[in-house]
This record gives structure tokens, C-alpha cells and sequence, in this order.
């Protein structure tokens, strides 16, 4: 009986072994209990949720989610440019680009903590080495682009800065392995031909270019072009919020940008001028990087939900719009340049959405149309015989 009983335990284990083998109808589970340490905080159990000021955006569908983020983007960005372009005319305020980068820094840090002290998970999620590399390439594109300011004009430092697009794909390629399709290649490149054309002219008319402006916006360019890549990639991987990221890339670069003032003595002479024009520079820099704030929001949340490329086509499209407004707060000149290379950015804008939606918007081929048309001749023709 003991033999039999082995015997039929063996079976027994060789047919577990079968059902495991052939994946037979029973099934195996497993249940682990996580330790006190191991506890999921609330947060865990939406970890998709892209909560932008307060408001939760995974409770819209798609399109909403877009037309929110961009609408934020738009309008922030918006206010944002006419501030940067109002502090800048100040008279004498152009060689303190970095301190004002300084300020903006700071704001922003203050307006990080702020906001993640209301969300329930504070926990720090994405590594610090991470952000050292986020913060540094933060520190080059804003504190680039300001100082460029000082040597360029506003437009001029808009085509250099509209050509990004393509940048921003080969990062993609080359830091997430991302392979772009036909529509977005051709995206990139009609948005920035048109932005650039649409610049042109207006840097025709004022033109101020400077070799020292033209390396320092190259390099802020180069650091745009791959910060984006890096902060979809490191959200995406540890699931961090965009108030976490908002307080530690630009708290660990204000560090940068103190210590960099500090060593290269210019930090008392900024705030001996910013101090005799207090309204002029710390009431506008706090304006400028409130909208500043907002509108980064929006756009992390455009990297988180729709990726790095089709963020970027919505600021590229909103700088055409912030030219636009350009023309009705300043007099210049007007030709149809501006018309022509605004529908090129338009149509950009267009096949970016179509590349997104190729499995919802059909367009109709060649083939298609000409088939078409023949048959209309043909029922035309039939309906006048009769």
C-alpha cells in the first residue's frame, strides 16, 4: 500500500508537472504580503495619474487631455514671452541674463514645494544622479537662451531656437532607441522651415547678430534638444510626478547657478541694479517665472501622456503665436512672408496629429481620388444619354 501510495504521489506530481508543462486549464497562484516597510503608500494605486495644478487629467479622455495641456501651454507661454522680451528692455539689465535665471530658479523651487506638499506622495522616486543630469541640462537651456538675450534679438534668438524639433528626434533615436515615422520627419521639418522663414523677416529688419549670442543659444539648443528625451525617460522609468521633478532639476540648478555667480564675481552687481529697480526686475521675474511655472506643467504633462516630439511641436507652434502677438503689441512691417511660412507651420502641426492618429483619420490616396472622379464622369455621362 506504502508502494502504491509513492506511486501514485509520483503520478500525481508528474501530471502537475504536464499541466504546468501544457498550460491545462489550473491555474497557480501565488499571494505575497508586503512588509511594514514595503507598504504602498496611497499614491500606488493610480500610478498612471498626470496631475497638473491640482487637477487630475486621467479622468479625461485623450483629446481632452491635449486640449487642456496645450491650451495651459498657449496661454502660459504666451505671458511668459511678452515678460521675458518687457524685463530685457530695461535699460542696463542685459549683461545679468544668469542672475536672471538665478531668480527664476528660485521661484520655481519655492512653486515645487508648494505644490508637493498638497499631493499625498512625497516620496522622491526618481534617483538623484538623475536629476544632477536634468538640472545641469536645465541650467543650459534657460540660462543659455536668458544671457543670449543680451547679445541677440528676440527673433533672431527664435530661429535658432524653432530648429530644435529635429534635435529633439535624433535624442530620440539615440537616447530611447525611438524610430519616427514619415509624417513626423516631415512634421519637424516643415515646422521649422516655416518658423524660420516666419522669423526672417522681422530679423531683416533689426538685424543684431553676434557671435558670442549665436554660441551661447547653439548651446542652449543642444541642451533643449536632449532634456526632454532624458525627462520622459526617467518619468516614464520611475514614475515621478511633474511636481517632483519641477522641485529637484530646478533646486539642484539654482545650486549650480549660485555657485557659478559666486565664482565668477558677477552675483553683486546684479542685485545692486535689480535692488534700484525692484518693480522693473523682481516684480516682473516673479510674474515671468509664475507663468513659467504653469506652463512647465502643462508641457511635462504633454511628456508624459503624448512624448518629448509632440511636446515640442506645441511650444514650436507656440512661439509662431507669441510672433503673432509680437506684431499687435509692437509696429513692424508686414509682408506676406509671415502668411506663407504660418500655413508651412500649420501644416507641420497637422501631420504631427496625423502621425498620432494614423488608425483614426484616413486620408484618401491618389489612386482613390482619380478612381473617384472617373466614376462621377462616367455617371454623368450615362445620366445625360438617358
Amino acid at each position: 500500500e506504502e508502494q502504491k501510495e509513492d506511486n501514485n504521489s509520483t503520478e500525481c506530481n508528474e501530471l502537475g508537472v504536464m499541466d504546468l508543462k501544457f498550460t491545462s486549464s489550473r491555474k497557480y497562484v501565488s499571494i505575497s504580503v508586503p512588509s511594514k516597510s514595503q507598504t504602498m503608500s496611497p499614491h500606488i494605486k493610480s500610478v498612471d495619474d498626470v496631475v497638473v495644478l491640482g487637477m487630475n487629467l486621467s479622468k479625461f479622455n485623450k483629446p481632452t487631455q491635449f486640449f487642456i495641456c496645450v491650451s495651459g501651454v498657449f496661454m502660459f507661454y504666451l505671458i511668459y514671452g511678452y515678460l521675458q522680451e518687457l524685463i530685457f528692455s530695461v535699460e542696463g539689465f542685459k549683461p545679468f541674463g544668469w542672475y536672471l535665471t538665478l531668480v527664476q530658479f528660485g521661484f520655481y523651487s519655492i512653486f515645487g514645494l508648494i505644490e508637493l506638499q498638497l499631493i499625498q506622495d512625497k516620496r522622491r522616486r526618481i534617483p538623484g544622479k538623475t536629476y544632477m543630469i536634468i538640472a545641469f541640462l536645465t541650467v543650459g537651456t534657460m540660462g543659455l537662451s536668458n544671457t543670449s538675450l543680451g547679445y541677440l534679438n528676440y527673433p533672431t534668438q527664435v530661429i535658432f531656437k524653432c530648429c530644435k524639433l529635429i534635435p529633439v528626434m535624433i535624442g530620440g533615436v539615440f537616447i530611447q532607441g525611438k524610430r519616427y515615422n514619415i509624417a513626423d520627419v516631415s512634421a519637424a521639418l516643415c515646422m521649422s522651415l516655416g518658423l524660420i522663414w516666419f522669423t526672417l523677416a522681422d530679423s531683416t529688419v533689426a538685424p543684431n547678430f553676434n557671435l558670442t549670442g549665436v554660441v551661447l543659444i547653439s548651446l542652449a539648443l543642444c541642451a533643449d534638444a536632449v532634456i526632454g528625451n532624458v525627462q520622459e525617460k526617467a518619468m516614464k522609468l520611475h514614475n515621478g510626478s511633474n511636481s517632483e521633478m519641477v522641485l529637484y532639476s530646478y533646486s539642484i540648478g539654482f545650486v549650480y547657478i549660485l555657485f557659478g555667480l559666486t565664482c565668477t564675481s558677477g552675483l553683486s552687481p546684479a542685485v545692486t541694479f535689480c535692488s534700484k529697480h525692484p518693480v522693473q526686475t523682481y516684480g516682473y521675474a516673479f510674474l515671468f517665472s509664475l507663468t513659467g511655472y504653469f506652463g512647465i506643467s502643462f508641457v511635462l504633462a504633454l511628456i508624459k501622456i503624448f512624448g518629448a516630439l509632440l511636446a515640442v511641436t506645441v511650444t514650436t507652434g507656440r512661439k509662431a503665436m507669441t510672433i503673432v502677438l509680437s506684431f499687435l503689441f509692437f509696429a513692424k512691417p508686414f509682408t506676406f512672408q509671415y502668411v506663407w511660412s504660418g500655413l508651412l507651420v500649420v501644416l507641420g502641426i497637422f501631420l504631427n496629429v496625423y502621425s498620432k492618429n494614423m488608425d483614426k483619420i484616413k486620408l484618401p490616396s491618389l489612386h482613390g481620388l482619380w478612381k473617384k472622379s472617373v466614376e462621377e464622369r462616367k455617371t454623368r455621362t450615362l445620366s445625360q444619354t438617358v
